[in-house]
This record gives C-alpha cells, structure tokens and sequence, in this order.
C-alpha cells in the first residue's frame, strides 16, 4: 500500500523525513570533511613538506600549495557569503591563487590549519537544519548580478569545488611520486 503525501501523517512518515534530513545532512558534512566521494582532505594533505608543496610541474598550472591556498580563498567567500558578508567576487581568475609574497608569508602548516578552520566551520554549518534554507546573496563576476541561493546549495558548490581541487592535488602529489599518504589512499 502506497501512501501520498497528502496521507503521510508525523507517525507514518514523519520519522522517515527526519531520518532523510539528517542523512543528507551527514552526506553533505561527509563530502566537506571526510570519506565521501574520494580520499579526506585530511589524507590529502598529511605527510607533505614545504619542497614539495612548492615543487612547479612541467605542464600543471599550479603547485600543490597554490591549489590548497585556491580552496582556502573560496572556503573563505563562501563562509563570508553564509555569515552575510558579500564580499566582492575576484576580477579575474588568477586573483583566487597566491602571489609570491603570499606564497612566501604563509607556510604550508599554516594553510593547512585555516583549510582544516574553515572547513569544520562549513561542516558546524551543514549540520544546522535551521540554516540550509536560508537565502544567501553571493557575488558574481563582475558585471554579472548578484546570485541568490540557498545555505545547503552554497556548502553543496563548496563540496563540489573542493573536490576538483583536491583531485588536482592528488594527481600533482602522484607527479611528484608521493602518493599515497601513510594513512592511505585510492591509487586507482
């Protein structure tokens, strides 16, 4: 026997929907921080040095650290954008990497603590039902207008984002003959 909606009582399916919520919920704070879809950015980024997160590849674009201090950059709009801050939107794309200067300021322990920061932030904020259907107006491009979308799908083009990076990271830490960490990691 089917039930619709219109039938669905608290008793019958209520308990069903919370159970979904909080499954998407855990999905979402899983795809932020943890074992989702690929390795834990924890994994990710165990075991490297200053060198080799600096080391330039024939053919990549970036270096290790580039791609993290990226990720770092838009978990930062992000987390602004959610807390209500619109801060502005890069000029062009290569405003969302690091210069030298920023390169050489900031060592690579200390990107990795304000990625590890920024992202337990993301995930308090991913399990708060209340705010993931909030409105969240996030900047665009310039000359484009302002995007207006919700907490849960601003954390879920985080998640998505984070996830291209980090598989850059991957295949640079391949490159480079350091993969995988210690603690593991899919060679396939």
């Amino acid at each position: 026997m089917s039930i619709s909606l219109e039938q669905c009582s608290l008793e019958q399916c209520g308990a069903g929907r919370i159970g979904q919520v909080e499954g998407a919920m855990e999905e979402l704070e899983s795809a932020l921080t943890g074992e989702a879809a690929h390795v834990a950015p924890v994994s990710i980024l165990e075991g490297l040095d200053e060198a080799t997160v600096h080391r330039e590849i024939a053919g990549a674009p970036h270096t290790i650290y580039q791609e993290l201090w990226h990720i770092c950059f838009w978990l930062r709009m992000s987390l602004d954008w959610i807390g209500g801050v619109e801060t502005p939107y890069p000029d062009k794309p290569s405003d969302a990497f690091p210069g030298s200067a920023e390169s050489e300021r900031v060592s690579w322990e200390e990107l990795r603590q304000r990625f590890f920061r920024g992202i337990e932030e993301a995930a308090a904020i991913a399990r708060d039902e209340a705010r993931l259907g909030m409105a969240v107006r996030c900047t665009s491009r310039p000359g484009k207008p302002v995007r207006i979308m919700t907490v849960q799908e601003q954390l879920i083009s985080l998640a998505a984002h984070d996830a291209y990076h980090f598989g850059r990271i991957v295949l640079l830490r391949q490159m480079c003959g350091v993969w995988p960490p210690k603690s593991g990691g899919f060679s396939w």
